[in-house]
């Protein structure tokens, strides 16, 4: 009796381990593809500002639907590191631009792609122009922060790319100043 309880007990444990690396398997993983982002490009500029932006790609390279509930583009440039310049950021999908500075959720099922576009608005402070401003700009980080679920519970995560000066310099058409 007690080889039958023991057969038992053992088969059941099997039977709740397959299925739960088998349903552990089928979950979401929205990627984002940074190696292949699209070099900052200008969105509009005036004498004291300008907006740029990139795209990136987001795969779900996992085996259910996953579902992108809102995106923040977070520029990190403090004073501390500059303050000649005020940074901004925005996420949109590509092609649905919003005015709101909303980010609509979105469904993304398994195997398939959406564009989202990271947009940095820079404005030249302490009465100087952009060119003077964009001079003397330093590296700084973007942070494209993302919030996604499906069969996990939701989670922050965060995608970073780096806008350089000699980019921005360039953009701008201007040479950096060696400080």
């Amino acid at each position: 009796m007690s080889m039958i309880l023991t057969g038992l007990a053992v088969a059941a444990v099997a039977v709740v381990s397959v299925t739960w690396l088998y349903l552990r398997g089928r979950e979401e993983k929205v990627v984002p593809k940074l190696e292949s982002r699209t070099p900052f490009k200008i969105e509009s500029r005036d004498e004291k500002s300008i907006t740029l932006s990139t795209t990136i790609e987001f795969r779900n390279e996992g085996t259910q639907s996953a579902m992108i509930v809102d995106a923040i583009c977070h520029p990190l440039l403090p004073f501390e590191q500059y303050d000649g310049m005020k940074v901004r950021g925005k996420a949109e999908r590509e092609g649905v631009p919003r005015e709101d500075d909303y980010f609509e959720a979105l469904v993304l099922e398994h195997q398939q792609s959406v564009n989202l576009v990271a947009k940095v608005t820079l404005t030249a402070r302490k009465n100087m122009s952009l060119k003077e401003a964009v001079a003397h700009m330093v590296d700084f980080p973007i942070e494209f922060i993302y919030r996604e679920v499906g069969r996990n519970p939701m989670r922050w995560s965060i995608a970073r790319v780096v806008l350089t000066a000699e980019e921005l310099a360039k953009l701008v058409g201007v040479k950096l100043v060696k400080e």
